[in-house]
């Protein structure tokens, strides 16, 4: 029978997926197990693409269950990693399966930095080495030929999944061999071998010919739209498409279709249909005759033409001796029925039976970027309270302070440390006092310096290569097909100049901090001093003892504590807000799987409300409490100041209190600011914007690092993928067609003499005389010649026998000889008479024609005159230049 189609594999380059997807795990992910265990997943990951694409396969079920088990995890793990060209870029490349490549160009093959693209290469390996094995099954026995029918079916879905896919997974032309039209044709020949296993099958377990005949009909009727599709010349590769599949498909349409007049020939009879009976023999035997004479080097219908002609000899004679019936034209035949019972089996991951998820917990990219910003509207709630609630107890200490509150309560005796300002001393003291805010501001232009070099070089790299990259698209124009470095940069170039502009307010921020710093220097310092130089540094007053027990001192106290009281619920509630954590990382997979898409902002505003209602309001009553707290201190602090003795004294003393709690509060202020620069992003951003930035970055050095990294990897993989792009157009140069070959000068073509017409073909030269050897002829003046004496001639080889005298030629023989003035022996026609020359060197005399109106030999003609019919070329000269 026929010979089964089947797809060579391509070939893969090796491409390492353990440096670039472990350094994905380690910057996403904190140290740990979780961490530890993806990046063991991701080893075991770069093993199973060893195996499925790193040595040659076995035509063997284990061999196509590897590629499947490839293929499902490549499903699986393609959510959850940004794979793109300025993200995660892996560059893979694959080699044409059907194209031999060429001596100098080698073959052609594709890079692209696309899951999608290595995802389509593995699932074509998959169906046709599913084809390759269906192809080795053995057809005479059941397992055989379910197995094959099982593999065809299979290969044909994955072509044809493929077909639908290819285009929006690569975003760019494919090579031929996974093309829409190329893998859509393959789909329908996979198809077409399913259903012609399935009319093995029925044929061996002998059902119904009715049945039979359909099968083989649809058979037929699928081999015949895969030779259509294979007739339009760019479907398929040439060598491919003339060698192996044409001849194929149209010697099984045909065998498929005499099946079927066979086996409706049978159902005829059964009928009494006998002249139907012939007609359909005949046809098939026609059918099965045509197979024969054209393509009987790639199939073998001996057997089948044996049968179909014994069956129409029998019929034949029957008709003829017993039935007489009239044997209808072919075109007058019912058409036979279509029965197709294969069909292309569904590509819906897992496609193996032994497939495990290596990273079965770790969530989809959709869902961690839906968790990333949600995290951040989280961070910006969080901020935000706690922001306003440091915001309101910044201004009630401003207050106090400007009261001199509650030092002035303190200070009745009006020679002693208040004790609010002994306390607030001691707690400067213990943070470091002034070195350590003058450490942490010496610090700062050094840390944004560097932060400014990692920036700037980031950029650079990116700068470096896009610059490469239009280059170089000058050069190649429309060869030149990868995304322009420009639109691939954009989002980093973007994030970028963000940094930039911190780092540019950073500058004004500093400056702010340090004038801030050098209004409460003196003060800052006084309050590091010991208690005694302090108690020095304060003014004296008179005592305001009679103002002890008073009633609007005890009120004033009372509301203090009350402020006191407020602030310290503060510190507590802050923490409760801190402390809020929720997992919605399970909202957003339901979603994502119910939905197939992820409404973050609905979904994330809707829950933190629902977690952080509840503290808005408590914060919103603190701030209202202490409006009203504020109010009372004030109208309290006003009596007080009537009924405290008023002098100079007491006034410098009172002012100087208020500049140390002031410088305490900046302190304060400063220090954590600083600290919170060094620390976290950046204390000018804190500063601008007035809340913690903690929750959002950890160190900005680290994370201009991570950025760094992060253009240093696509700026590598855009490198190897140029490489690999030049390297490809260097072959498709090599492989292309030279130049048309340029005119030869005038001067550097052949004299001829003017022909009639072109000049004929060459023919094959006749059998010729070996030509003697002789040294080029020379050119001799009539001059020379004369006098040229017997004792300077060389030995002449001996003579040959000369032909007659022949007319010009009138076509170029050759290209000219070459002339040496004074050589003897050859005679370049004009020369002069001499007597002596034919007997001398041993050449052939040759007859005198007598010419009308002149005398008879021997005459010498005129001087400088040639002699009349002697011929113009030596003799010797045709042999040497045969025409070809």
């Amino acid at each position: 029978m026929a010979t089964f189609i089947s797809v060579p594999l391509k070939k893969a380059s090796e491409v390492d997926l353990v440096k670039p997807l472990s350094k994905f795990v380690t910057v996403s992910y904190p140290a740990g197990e979780e961490q530890s265990e993806y990046i063991r997943a991701v080893e075991e990951l770069n093993k199973l693409r060893k195996n499925a694409l790193g040595r040659p396969l076995d035509k063997h079920e284990s061999s196509l269950e590897i590629l499947l088990r490839y293929y499902d995890q490549l499903c699986s793990v393609e959510p959850k990693f940004p794979f793109s060209e300025n993200e995660l870029c892996l560059t893979f490349t694959w080699k044409d399966a059907f194209d031999k490549g060429s001596l100098f160009g080698g073959s052609v093959k594709l890079a692209l930095a696309s899951l999608g693209y290595e995802k389509t290469c593995v699932l074509f390996n998959a169906a046709a080495l599913a084809s390759q094995i269906a192809s080795e099954q053995n057809l005479d026995n059941d397992e055989g030929l379910k197995a094959a029918a099982k593999y065809y079916q299979l290969a044909s879905g994955a072509f044809g999944h493929i077909k639908d896919t290819v285009l929006s997974a690569l975003n760019r032309e494919p090579t031929m061999d996974i093309s829409p039209e190329t893998v859509g044709t393959l789909s329908l020949i996979m198809l077409a071998q399913a259903q012609e296993v399935f009319f093995l099958k029925a044929t061996s377990d002998k059902m119904k010919d009715a049945v039979i005949a359909k099968l083989a009909n649809q058979a037929a009727d699928f081999y015949g739209d895969a030779f259509k599709q294979c007739q339009y010349k760019d479907n398929l590769p040439k060598y491919f498409y003339f060698q192996e599949v044409l001849p194929v498909l149209a010697a099984k349409h045909c065998i498929m279709q005499a099946n079927a007049e066979l086996h409706q020939s049978i159902l005829a009879k059964q009928k009494k249909r006998f002249g139907e009976e012939i007609a359909r023999l005949q046809h098939a035997a026609e059918l099965v005759k045509t197979v024969a004479s054209r393509y009987d080097e790639y199939v073998s219908v001996k057997d089948l033409s044996d049968k179909i002609n014994r069956a129409l000899t029998a019929a034949k004679k029957d008709n003829d001796f017993i039935y007489h019936d009239r044997v209808p034209e072919v075109k007058d035949l019912d058409h036979i029925g279509k029965a197709a019972l294969v069909k292309a089996t569904a590509i819906t991951p897992p496609l193996s039976q032994k497939f495990t998820d290596l990273f079965e917990k770790m969530v989809p990219m959709a869902v961690q970027q839906s968790m990333s910003i949600y995290n951040q509207r989280k961070n910006e709630t969080v901020n935000r309270l706690v922001g306003t609630m440091r915001e309101a107890t910044n201004l009630c200490n401003g207050v106090l302070a400007s009261l001199n509150l509650p030092a002035a309560l303190e200070d009745l005796s009006g020679d002693s440390i208040p004790q609010s300002i002994a306390e607030k001393a001691r707690n400067i003291v213990q943070q470091g006092g002034l070195q350590s805010i003058e450490q942490l501001i010496k610090d700062l232009p050094e840390l944004l310096t560097r932060n400014r070099e990692i920036l700037d070089e980031s950029l650079k790299m990116l700068d470096d290569e896009e610059t490469t990259d239009n280059e170089l698209r000058g050069k190649f124009n429309q060869r030149w097909n990868r995304t322009p470095s420009g639109e691939l940069y954009k989002p980093l170039r973007a994030e970028g100049a963000n940094f930039r502009n911190i780092l540019d307010k950073a500058v004004q921020a500093d400056q702010v901090v340090r004038d801030r710093y050098n209004t409460h220097c003196d003060m800052i310092a006084l309050l590091c001093k010991p208690e005694n130089e302090l108690n020095a540094a304060i003014p004296s007053a008179n005592p305001t003892k009679t103002l002890q027990g008073s009633e609007v001192v005890n009120v004033l106290r009372s509301q203090l504590t009350q402020l006191d009281e407020m602030k310290a619920e503060r510190e507590t509630l802050e923490g409760e807000i801190k402390a809020v954590t929720f997992d919605m990382s399970v909202t957003f997979l339901t979603a994502l799987a119910q939905d197939g898409a992820i409404n973050e902002e609905q979904l994330s505003l809707s829950q933190l409300d629902q977690l952080y209602g509840a503290y808005n309001q408590r914060v919103q009553a603190s701030l209202r409490k202490q409006e009203e707290l504020l109010g009372q201190v004030q109208t309290s602090h006003q009596e007080f100041s009537g009924l405290k003795q008023s002098n100079t004294e007491a006034n410098q003393r009172e002012e100087v209190l208020k500049k140390l709690a002031s410088a305490h509060d900046s302190y304060v202020e400063i220090s954590s600011n600083l600290r919170e620069g060094t620390k976290v992003l950046s204390h000018h951003v804190y500063l601008l914007t007035n809340f913690l930035l903690e929750c959002f970055y950890n160190d900005l050095t680290e994370i201009l690092l991570k950025f760094q990294n992060k253009c240093s990897d696509i700026v590598f993989a855009r490198k190897t993928e140029r490489d690999e792009l030049l390297k490809y157009l260097q072959q498709s140069i090599a492989r292309e067609p030279s130049a048309p070959s340029f005119s030869v000068p005038a001067y550097q073509s052949t004299p001829a003499a003017p022909a009639a017409g072109p000049t004929p073909a060459p023919r094959t030269p006749q059998a010729k005389p070996t030509p003697p050897a002789r040294p080029p002829p020379p050119s001799v003046t009539p001059q020379a010649a004369t006098a040229t004496t017997p004792a300077n001639i060389p030995p002449s080889v001996p003579p040959t026998s000369n032909p007659p005298p022949m007319a010009p030629p009138t076509q170029a023989q050759g290209p000219p000889y070459p002339t040496y003035q004074g050589y003897p022996g050859y005679f370049q026609m004009p020369m002069g008479y001499n007597p002596y020359a034919y007997g001398q060197f041993n050449m052939s005399y040759m007859p005198y024609q007598a010419t009308p109106g002149q005398g008879g030999y021997p005459g010498a003609p005129p001087a400088g005159q040639p002699y009349p019919g002697y011929p113009q070329q030596p003799p010797q000269q045709q042999p040497y230049y045969p025409q070809q």
